[in-house]
This record gives C-alpha cells, structure tokens and sequence, in this order.
C-alpha cells in the first residue's frame, strides 16, 4: 500500500504536523483574539470562575501540546530531508533555508509556549483556585500573567512570517542562486530578529516595543514589516 511506504510515512508526519500546526495556532489565535479582549472587559468574578473552573486549564493544554507535536513533527521533516541530501546540499536550496526560517521562528514561539507561557498561566490559575476558595491571591501572578500575555502577542506577531516561510518552502523560490554571502546574511538576519523579538518579550512591560503590540493591529502590521524584513533581507543578501 502506497501509504506504506517511505513517502507515504512521510506524508503522514507532513499531516500530523499540519493538524498539529492548526490546532496549536488556533489555540494561539483564540487566547489574543477571543478571550483576552474578553478578559479585559469582563467583571473580575466572570474572570476568576472562568480561570478556576477549567476553561484556561483545557484550553492551554490543547495549546501547549499543539505546539509539542507541531515542534516535533516539523523538525523530523527539516531532519529528514537533511538526511537525505546531506546537510550542506540542503542549505544550497531555496527550500532549506525556506523551511529553516520557518522552523526556527515556530522553535522559538514553542519555547515561549512551554518555557514562558505555561508556567505563568500555572501560577495565574493556582491564584485563581486560593480566591475562589476564599483565600489571598499569589502576589505575582497579575505580573506572571501580564508576561505570559506579551510572550503570546509576541507569538501571534511571529507567526505571520512563520506561516509565510513554511508556505514559501515548497510554493515559492526565494532564492534563485544561494550564495555564501546568501547563507551568512540570512543567518545573521533571523538571529538578529529573533534575539530582538525575545528581548522585547523578556525584558519590562512598557515602552516603545511593548506599544508596537499592545493591539492586535499593529502586532499583525509588526508580523508583516518582520516578513518583509527576513524576505526582502534575503534576497537582498543572495
């Protein structure tokens, strides 16, 4: 049976990373364009039941394990085809180094999910239980929370230009002759956003680059100026 086979095999791991993908930024989507604007709106008792009675608790776990197997799933496939062209001849093609942008932005957005998000959002609902059993609220759980937000603006502005690479891998050449001076730029480019992109998620709540994201407007016009900036870039670089 053709679903048997290698490629097959491989279908199946491109589908799972597909249901995965859509699964983890819906989630994404949900959280910044639904129930945070919600939040902000909502009486503080609406808020406190909503957290403590298992809605944010069900909807990040479909969250975070989204981003699981969407990171796992998506790094098999770059590894794969690493493996079968070899790693150099992978980075001399317009789809390598496509996929790899892609991949390495949807990396650091799965290191916001795990590493940044979910822990505060633990603190957040541990707070939310003591109140609603009569008890004092965690003292930092409002500034946990304020940082999980912006991490997850942060992620919803990323992944405009990770949606884009990982459709442009196999949709569309960017590079039509990649160069040394091609890899070395765009290298150094997606470190530099990415570093940037993560201080600013990492470091205060206030200031110009918090401003850039404090609607959902601009964090989507941030997300394109960023995919402008990696596409133009590497051309640019080639």
């Amino acid at each position: 049976m053709a679903l048997f086979t290698q490629e097959g095999w491989l279908f199946l791991l491109r589908w799972f990373h597909f249901l995965a993908g859509i699964t983890w930024i819906g989630m994404l989507y949900y959280f910044n364009f639904v129930q945070t604007p919600f939040f902000a709106t909502a009486e503080a008792p609406v808020r406190t039941g909503m957290v403590a009675g298992g809605l944010l608790d069900r909807a990040l776990w479909w969250f975070r394990w989204g981003a699981m197997f969407t990171f796992i799933t998506g790094w098999l496939i770059i590894l794969h085809r690493m493996g079968r062209l070899g790693v150099g001849p992978f980075f001399d093609t317009s789809y390598g180094w496509a996929i790899f942008v892609g991949g390495m932005l949807g990396s650091l957005m799965w290191a916001n999910v795990w590493f940044v998000i979910w822990p505060a959002q633990q603190v957040v609902m541990r707070s939310a239980q003591q109140v609603k059993g009569g008890g004092q609220a965690i003292p930092d759980a409002a500034a946990r929370g304020q940082r999980a937000g912006f991490a997850s603006r942060t992620n919803t502005m990323l992944s405009i230009p990770m949606l884009f690479f990982m459709g442009a891998a196999s949709h569309l050449v960017i590079l039509q002759t990649v160069t040394t001076s091609a890899k070395v730029g765009t290298l150094i480019l997606l470190l530099v956003v990415m570093a940037g992109t993560e201080f600013n998620a990492m470091v205060g709540t206030t200031g110009p680059g918090k401003k850039v994201l404090s609607t959902l407007k601009s964090t989507f016009w941030m997300g394109f100026i960023l995919t402008a900036i990696l596409y133009f870039g590497m051309v640019a670089f080639a």
